[in-house]
């Protein structure tokens, strides 16, 4: 039981890492562009609509330069936040941390008693230790 627990909470951590894609504001929806830290509803709604104008972004720089409110401290940001730009990210922003694998597990210890069915009894001890 205890393994298949471990195994549990071990897939969570590796598949936290997924959850947090990167998202292309020349191909996202509303509802991408919303789930970045830091774009609100508002502001998607300008990104698509300066995108349905005016064509695809080319670079950071074009992206700044057409959406208002978009500056140099805030796309830094919103780089590091998941958005790309034709899939890049910014560039000098600082890449997303990586969520690591690693688990720690507290050990366990179990005595066990048995019977043989004939009044004898056997005493065991057992030790599992995982990291």
């Amino acid at each position: 039981m205890w393994k298949k627990l471990f195994l549990a909470v071990a897939a969570m951590i590796v598949t936290m890492g997924f959850a947090f894609a990167d998202v292309d504001v020349n191909k996202a929806d509303q509802a991408a562009l919303d789930g970045v830290k830091g774009l609100g509803p508002a502001k998607s709604k300008a990104i698509i609509a300066e995108r349905s104008k005016n064509g695809n972004f080319k670079d950071w720089a074009d992206f700044e330069t057409r959406v208002k409110g978009i500056g140099d401290k805030n796309s830094t940001k919103l780089s590091v936040a998941g958005l790309t730009v034709n899939g890049q990210p910014k560039a000098g922003a600082a890449t997303k941390p990586i969520a690591s694998a690693k688990a720690s597990v507290t050990p366990v210890t179990a005595d066990v008693k048995v019977s043989a069915g004939n009044g004898a009894s056997v005493a065991s001890s057992a030790s599992t230790k995982a990291k």
